[in-house]
């Protein structure tokens, strides 16, 4: 349905999204300051950490805090991973970043290198997807700077914005002249990316059968075919000059019938890249001679070809080719002559040490060009003719003055027609887009900088006039091509977006995205999910729900919620990841599937992201106990411990075969898993608490070393804890003035025993429940302190698909086997199991290592400490005798043909309150199977004999 018009009206959270909490605002920059952008104010002035919130939807249920409001302290895991990641974010050098997007518009990339791996022109698929790791980093410092209030992150958010905004104005004109010292004098310089070239006017060949080219050159990459001169009509017709063959070597050649009828000659050795050379071609009756530095190296004396052959041509070149595969020349040109005549060799030599125009040959009287110009599109003729050429982009310009990215518009033209994905042709460019949009809407939320703000409206407002004239059959079948059609979590950022615009188009943006064989599948409660890339498509549903808080379409928050049940938990493994080799596998497949290549990184950051917004429509603690999980798990175990100015440290895949070796820095560590992994360690914080509206309620989802500033009721409040190396929470509340509020105590599902709640050290009425929250309700005082007990228990969670791999959990940290061994370990736990059911008394702590265990000579580790052991998450559980509390029995622990065996099914009733509650069940237990014909009576009766002569630990 269409919104009514009010709901424009509503200023959004400045936390509408994971990555954007309340903003600061900063004293605006000069050219920040400027208004006239059409745009809804979005914050106020203030102090340089007091930003002015936006309210939230009217859907939420509860709201949360902005990252200003919610401080990690020190100490702790959390604290410690999330510091290893601010040195990065304050460290490295953002020209680097930046290199990519100054090279697409053809400015001075400053000596920048780009960081390779995704970002760079080097990189895979010819870094098509490049630009993307820049909006990530944007993210990263939005978020430390709002976490820490260090006024580096905030200089550096303007530094990139500023950059970024003179990338879309030069974007936006016809390309300016990037002027360099020459060799002699001035040069002009393309820079590597920039796709520029020079078009010389028509008849600059003439018509004689003579001809000398002559050009200084100062190649920066060593791509082969790249052109000096190029004049033709397509790939049939022309004469060029290319700087390497494919041996590498310079090469003159000239054709009327195509690659196979040309008649060239070649030099014999590469020219020198990052210096200048002087490159020279002669060519009279039949002989076409090739000059390097004024010496010759190569002759062709059987030349029949010359240019008055070629008749008149279409295009003249400098830095082109009419092979689309053949790169644009990278470098800068110095005195290019074309003569109509074949200069002599001592003419020529004379041109290694002097300008044409002061040579004994005097300058091309066909063209000459000296590249004086500093600055502008056009560069002089001085040949007397006037045949000035001028400076353009391969690729024209953009369709919408609002368009900004790091490569050229073509990728998102061409993937318009595409019906199969090919990311070495187009690699998910609106992803791209995504991740620009994201980092520039979270700079302004953060910062103020109305330039970020101005130049993600303009992003928008470039993709609504793409997307919006396309039939909607072509945005189906582009959303649904695997990966070029891929865009991430747009719809989120544009529905942000338009919650501080205003703007109708950029909702009737966000809704062009709509992947209907997704939504309108799940909303259907229709799992469709097997066989689906799954990063492609979780940002897809937590779009759906931003869709919905602005639409009130129910269609978009259903599909979202059965979505999310399709997950989690049938397609989710221990630690909380998803996806094997990226992609989903059927229901339940998890022993199956275990490999190098399970639980992509990227997809345990947009599941955090998804739960977390389907908690703010529904408190469904399961939502909780997900967020919980990954985010102990999988998200802290994605950083390695250890600084690196260089690189983030972060996996991309978790591989859970037994002896998996965790790989830190995959493709060159600037893939979209450290980029989401930049983000998720410094907003460790985010989900912390949820207030409702009113103020009445204070949800406290997870057990974290934090603070929150409440100041809609007055109060702080304060976690001290070193969770999960603790086992509970102390929560402080002060306040000048009493406060009523309940607070809302998560009891996660795993704390099936001893979960207790004390307030000013009496314990708090009411029976705390696993998978719910306690409730505590009074009036609040300053200093009231509440203690939250969380008794960790050492138990196991089984593979659906085969119940006998398993995975071990200590509360709500997985541990993993610290072996190099490459075939699953085989593990009895059951000698002796408590009473509660807790393995622990099985294991021995290791003294001095919180949470370390061994077992066997094997030491158990969380999966959170970010080491390179090789280690094995799921093991093969072998319990082959029946023993109870160390006693054993003799008998033979049978299975059920599901592979569940006795003491399972026994120990599956825990916990129980005493011995002879368990020996009560043992019985009742042992007579079901040996009815079953599962067990022999007299066996049964050892069975049973051995349970009640054991001892057994309570807890």
């Amino acid at each position: 349905m269409t919104p009514p018009l009010d709901r424009r009206g509503f200023l959004r959270s400045a936390t509408l999204a994971a990555a954007a909490p309340l903003v600061p605002s900063l004293p605006a920059s000069p050219a920040s300051a400027a208004s006239g952008t059409g745009l809804r104010p979005a914050f106020g002035t203030g102090d340089s950490r007091a930003g002015v919130a936006l309210s939230a939807p009217s859907a939420w249920t509860v709201r949360p805090f902005p990252l200003t409001n919610v401080t990690l302290n020190g100490g702790g895991v959390f604290a410690a991973k999330r510091d290893l990641m601010l040195d990065h974010g304050r460290g490295y050098d953002v020209d680097r970043l930046l290199q990519v997007f100054r090279a697409n518009a053809g400015l001075s990339t400053r000596g920048a290198v780009a960081p390779g791996g995704w970002e760079g022109l080097d990189g895979e698929a010819n870094g098509n997807l490049r630009g993307h790791y820049t909006g990530h980093f944007l993210t990263m410092l939005s978020q430390a700077y709002a976490g820490t209030g260090e006024a580096v992150y905030a200089d550096r958010i303007r530094t990139m914005v500023g950059a970024l905004a003179e990338v879309r104005e030069a974007l936006r004109h016809d390309p300016v002249v990037l002027s360099v010292p020459g060799r002699f004098g001035t040069a002009a310089e393309n820079v590597r990316g920039s796709h520029q070239y020079v078009e010389l006017p028509g008849g600059v060949l003439g018509s004689s059968p003579s001809l000398t080219l002559s050009a200084w050159v100062k190649p920066t990459h060593d791509a082969d075919w790249a052109r000096v001169f190029e004049f033709g009509d397509d790939t049939t017709r022309y004469l060029y000059l290319a700087v390497r063959n494919a041996n590498g070597h310079p090469r003159f050649a000239l054709t009327t019938s195509g690659p196979a009828g040309e008649q060239g000659v070649d030099g014999t050795a590469p020219l020198p890249l990052d210096r200048w050379s002087h490159l020279a071609v002669t060519l009279t009756g039949t002989t076409a001679t090739l000059y390097v530095d004024g010496t010759a190296v190569g002759r062709n004396t059987a030349t029949t070809l010359d240019p008055a052959a070629l008749g008149t041509l279409a295009h003249h070149w400098l830095g082109r080719s009419h092979y689309p595969a053949d790169p644009v020349f990278a470098g800068a040109f110095d005195q290019v002559d074309i003569w109509s005549r074949a200069l002599s060799a001592a003419e020529v030599a004379e041109l290694r040490d002097v300008p044409a125009d002061r040579s004994s040959a005097g300058a091309g009287d066909l063209a000459s060009y000296r590249f004086d110009e500093t600055s502008g599109s056009t560069f002089a003729d001085a040949s007397g003719h006037g045949r000035d050429a001028t400076l353009r982009r391969t690729w024209g310009a953009p369709s919408h003055p609002g368009f900004l990215a790091a490569y050229p518009e073509t990728q998102f033209i061409t993937l318009e027609s595409m019906t199969t994905g090919d990311y070495t042709v187009v690699w998910a460019p609106y992803y791209t887009a995504h991740k620009i949009l994201r980092g520039l809407l979270d700079a302004h939320l953060h910062t103020g900088d109305a330039r970020a703000l101005d130049l993600a409206d303009g992003l928008c407002d470039w993709m609504y006039s793409r997307l919006s004239r396309l039939p909607a059959a072509t945005r189906q079948r582009m959303w649904n091509i695997f990966s070029s059609g891929e865009f991430g979590g747009i719809v989120e950022a544009i529905c942000d977006l338009y919650a501080v615009t205003g703007k109708p188009r950029h909702l009737a943006l966000a809704r062009l995205f709509d992947l209907d064989r997704l939504i309108d599948a799940c909303a259907a409660g229709e799992d469709v999910l097997d066989g689906l890339h799954a990063n492609q498509h979780i940002p897809v549903l937590t779009g759906a729900v931003r869709l919905y808080d602005e639409t009130g379409e129910e269609r978009y928050l259903a599909a979202a919620k059965n979505f999310w049940h399709m997950i989690v938990p049938t397609r989710t493994y221990g630690i909380g990841g998803t996806s094997t080799a990226e992609f989903w596998k059927a229901r339940g497949l998890i022993a199956a599937t275990l490999g190098d290549t399970n639980a992509e990184t990227c997809c345990a950051y947009n599941m955090l992201k998804l739960s977390r917004s389907l908690f703010l429509h529904e408190q469904d603690p399961a939502y909780m106990d997900y967020y919980e999980r990954a985010l102990l798990n999988q998200v802290l175990g994605s950083k390695q411990d250890r600084p690196d100015a260089e690189k983030p440290l972060v996996t991309y895949f978790v591989g859970l075969r037994p002896g998996h070796v965790r790989d830190y820095t995959p493709k060159a560590g600037t893939t979209c898993c450290e980029g989401t992994g930049m983000e998720s360690h410094t907003k460790y914080q985010d989900s912390v608490y949820f207030a409702r509206p009113d103020g009445g309620a204070l949800h406290v989802n997870l057990y974290s070393a934090t603070t929150l500033t409440w100041a809609e009721n007055g109060v702080t409040v304060t976690q001290t804890t070193d969770y999960p190396r603790e086992q509970g929470s102390t929560i402080t509340v002060r306040g000048r003035r009493p406060a009523t509020f309940d607070l809302l105590l998560r009891v996660p599902t795993w704390a099936r025993s001893g979960f207790r709640v004390t307030v000013n050290g009496r314990a708090a009425q009411g029976t705390p429940v696993p998978g719910s929250y306690f409730t505590v309700s009074r009036t609040w005082r300053d200093g009231d302190t509440v203690r939250v007990s969380v008794p960790f228990s050492l138990r196991v969670e089984k593979a659906p698909d085969d119940p006998t791999v398993q995975t071990l959990f200590h509360g709500p940290v997985n541990l993993v086997a610290r072996d190099s061994r490459t075939d699953f370990l085989r593990l009895a736990l059951h000698r002796n199991t408590a009473l509660s059911g807790n393995l622990a008394p099985g294991f021995t702590p290791v003294d001095g290592k919180p949470l370390h265990h061994t077992l066997d000579g094997i030491e158990f580790a969380p999966f959170f400490e970010g080491t390179e052991h090789p280690t094995h998450a799921y093991f093969r559980r072998v319990e082959p005798r029946i023993v109870f509390g160390g006693s054993e029995s003799g008998v033979a622990n049978p299975a059920r043909a599901d592979g569940t065996t006795l003491l399972d099914e026994i120990w599956a009733a825990a916990p129980f309150a005493t011995k002879s509650a368990l020996v009560g069940h043992v019985r009742i237990t042992v007579g079901a199977w040996v009815a079953a014909g599962l067990l022999d009576p007299a066996d049964g009766r050892k069975v049973v004999r051995t349970a009640e002569r054991a001892s057994y630990v309570a807890g």
